[in-house]
């Protein structure tokens, strides 16, 4: 008998035991017809109503010290007591497997290297993406590959906003409330519509990708509180819709990493601007395959609990430590800073009647936008290529004027 725990009850504690009874008998011919049973549920709170009551438990050493335990799933969040636990069940010869994103953003290489060291596991394919498979096909079917870019619409909430704006319309304010009411925003929303979560993530997946740790503190990160639907308006006359985008690239002179989370334009030729409502895309540039795109659910209850079976199943049926699950922590920033990083960006101007005319003495050949409803003392336009610190230095001078700067979005190519 492979004994299990589950570390929190929560939505996606109590979805993992969920899918676990209701495909038990799947999960376990998948690992050869070995019979499998969740022992422990572990929360603070008490369920007497739960078909599952008999297993809970309140005392973590309860689980730490019952030698029949080989796998735990860690699916409470935050950094404590997750990290305690995680790393104990890894010290005492268990596999852990999370969907615990700000552990494995803040603490991944060095539980990776403590499950090395005690010959288990330590997964996390539902840290990133719910249950789109990313983590796996990154260290595994696209191992051939240089990664060479990684971005994407990494947080489900955040798209959903954005999605009732530019389909429906409907102001920001009035599509967090929506999102709030249907559950898929807290009622603190700002890892979310602040762009924590989406840092996060693509920590995750710059620190697989390129090797070394990536830490959300250095990553430049924007949320999208400031987006309107004057922006959705300009953004669909330029061609394309406004997306939350996580993205990490490498630097093309070699020695360290690109990181942003931002609002962008993005063009509706790409794929990412038709992963609408709380669905997310995730594309993967590499020198061998070009563009991968991942696509899914990236969050909610069954499509989470389905990537932590998913990793309990990889866990039992390893023999030893995955190889390929790996990146270092050497304890320096590799992130570069933002501001010498190229791109396009979208202006929007309050401004003097000859603004749009020092705006191209400025930036050189501008692409003017236009919106129903204009205002006459307004103008936006998109800029060529060229630096973010020269693009800051440029409307600054532009400011100078006597126009106001209303918004800048990042332009991006995907």
């Amino acid at each position: 008998m492979i004994h299990i725990a589950v570390m929190g009850y929560g939505t996606v504690g109590s979805g993992v035991v969920e899918v676990f009874y209701k495909n038990r008998e799947s999960i376990q011919r998948k690992i050869g017809n070995k019979p499998m049973d969740i022992k422990y549920i572990l929360d603070l709170r008490d369920f007497p109503d739960s078909p599952y009551a008999g297993k809970m438990i309140k005392d973590f050493n309860i689980i730490a010290d019952d030698p029949d335990i080989e796998i735990v799933a860690e699916v409470m969040g935050g950094l404590e007591p997750a990290f305690t636990f995680t790393k104990t069940c890894l010290e005492r010869g268990k596999s852990v497997v999370t969907s615990n994103k700000e552990l494995v953003a803040a603490r991944g290489a060095e539980l990776l290297e403590i499950a090395r060291r005690n010959n288990v596991n330590f997964f996390f394919e539902a840290s990133v993406g719910g249950g789109i498979p990313i983590i796996r096909p990154l260290h595994s079917s696209l191992a051939a590959n240089e990664i060479d870019e990684i971005a994407g619409i990494l947080n489900g909430t955040t798209n959903f906003i954005l999605t009732k704006m530019i389909k429906e319309q409907m102001a920001f304010d009035d599509a967090l409330a929506l999102a709030q009411k249907l559950g898929y925003a807290e009622r603190n929303p700002s890892a979310d519509v602040d762009g924590h979560d989406a840092c996060r993530k693509i920590c995750i997946l710059a620190s697989l990708s390129f090797g070394n740790h990536i830490y959300p503190e250095f990553v430049h990160t924007e949320g999208i509180r400031n987006v309107t639907l004057e922006d959705v308006a300009y953004a669909e006359n330029w061609g394309g819709v406004i997306k939350l985008i996580g993205r990490a690239k490498r630097s093309e002179e070699g020695g360290g990493i690109f990181a942003m989370v931002s609002p962008a334009l993005i063009s509706h030729d790409s794929q990412l601007s038709s992963v609408d409502d709380v669905f997310n895309g995730i594309l993967v540039r590499g020198d061998a395959t070009g563009d991968v795109v991942f696509y899914g659910k990236g969050a909610g209850k069954l499509p989470t609990a389905s990537a932590v079976i998913a990793d309990i199943v990889d866990a039992v049926k390893s023999t030893s430590t995955s190889k390929s699950l790996h990146w270092q922590d050497d304890g320096k920033n590799h992130v570069l800073d933002y501001r010498q990083q190229k791109g396009a960006f979208y202006l929007r101007m309050e401004g003097v009647e000859e603004g749009v005319q020092r705006a191209r003495e400025l930036f050189g050949e501008i692409r003017l936008l236009h919106r129903q409803g204009q205002p006459e003392n307004e103008f936006a336009f998109v800029t060529p290529v060229l630096s973010e610190s020269a693009m800051e230095e440029k409307s600054a001078e532009l400011e100078k004027s006597g126009c106001r700067r209303i918004a800048m979005l990042r332009v991006l190519d995907y």
